[in-house]
Formats: structure tokens, sequence, C-alpha cells
């Protein structure tokens, strides 16, 4: 894995930018203006997406389109990309409008994530695919081999579904407590309820579906107790 990001103007995680202002664009929080990260990360979210897929077809050449599909989830939801961020101390590096430096922006997951996305996205730029490959894959590496070989885990939806049905318990309900921010930039706040046995969990994320894998995480959590 990669070390320490390095504080040294336009060098990060051992590269460094030809045009150093594509890494202070990718550390730029909307909240504190223009230019910002927010098209970095629309370029970013595809870029890790291939490496990531990339990666997996190599290393599992058995692995059919539903593991190599359900691996790469995985490993590009926001709580990982976020978790890759918090590693090379992203939220240090931030620029942020005073609100989100207020809230603790630099600790969001959504906002770590974004940034991961932005940067990825300005190292595709700067240095070219192969580049990203060699710089950014290693910044993966923990990850790639915690899952299990060809047989990543499911979903946490998916996991407690399964765990209902084998015991023949009803499937869980759903609901939106609340949605919040504008079109894109979403917050969602969700409730996850079961009938027998009787629990309820809310989670929270930057999607529906995000928000549900976090309530639905609690609930696996509370079951295995």
């Amino acid at each position: 894995m990669a070390g320490k990001v390095r504080h040294d103007g336009d060098e990060i995680v051992g590269y460094r930018f030809s045009d150093p202002r594509l890494l202070q664009q990718a550390l730029t929080h909307r909240s504190a203006g223009m230019p910002n990260n927010e098209r970095l990360e629309f370029l970013g979210d595809g870029v890790v997406n291939l490496l990531i897929a990339d990666a997996l077809y190599r290393c599992w050449p058995k692995a059919n389109e539903g593991v190599l599909t359900r691996a790469r989830a995985e490993l590009v939801r926001e709580a990982s990309l976020a978790a890759v961020a918090r590693t090379l101390h992203l939220g240090e590096r931030l620029t942020l409008g005073p609100g989100e430096m207020k809230s603790g922006g630099y600790r969001r997951d959504s906002i770590l994530a974004d940034a991961l996305e932005a940067l990825i996205a300005a190292i595709y730029l700067d240095g070219g695919y192969e580049t990203c490959n060699r710089v950014i894959l290693p910044w993966f590496e923990k990850a790639l081999s915690a899952l299990p070989t060809g047989r990543p885990e499911k979903d946490a939806k998916t996991r407690l579904q399964e765990w209902l049905q084998a015991r023949q318990k009803p499937l869980p309900v759903y609901q939106l407590i609340s949605e919040i921010g504008d079109d894109h930039a979403k917050h969602f706040h969700m409730r996850c309820v079961l009938d027998e046995p009787a629990l309820s969990a809310t989670g929270e994320g930057s999607s529906r579906r995000q928000a549900e894998q976090a309530a639905a995480t609690i609930i696996l959590e509370r079951l295995d107790e």
C-alpha cells in the first residue's frame, strides 16, 4: 500500500503532478466555490470502476460476471472509497467552505469518497491510464486481498434477506425517514424494520440504496449478537 500523503505542494502519495492545478481542483469541495472537484468526481467514478474491473478480470480468470460485479461494487462503494481516502489523509488536505469545515465535512464519507474519485480523475488527466494503474491500484491492495477469492461477500441487504428467508420470516421493510439536499448532493436517512424478530435500525447515505445497506448492516450485527 502507498504511504501517507506528502504535504509538499503538487506531490501526493509519490505522484508529482505536471499540472498542480489539477491536484488543487481535485481537493476543493464545491462549498469552497469554483473551480471545484465536481466534474473531476464524475470522471473519476468511471476511471476507478474501470481500474477495479480490469484488476478483478485479470486476477480472477474463472469468476463469472455476477461475482466480478459484486466484488467491484464492494470495492468502489462510498464507505470503501472513504476508507482509502483516510489512509491517504485526504481530509487534511481538502479545501472546504466555512460551513462544511465547521460541521466536520473533512471526516464525512461522502466528501472523502468524492475527493478520492476526483483525485483519481486528476491523475488520469495528468498522467494517463497506465500511470493510474501504477499509482492508484496499490491503494486498493488491502481491500482486494481481503475479498474471498472468487466469492466476495454479498451486500448487507442480500444477506439479511437470505437470513430471514432461511428461517421463513417476513422480509424487511425499508422506510424513508428524510431526503435532504440538492439533486446533485442528496442525503438519505432510511429505516429497516423487521417483524420477526422485532428489530429496527436506521442508516444514512448519499443514495437510498446506501442508506438501506447501512441500516441492514446494523440489523445483521444485532442478529449476530
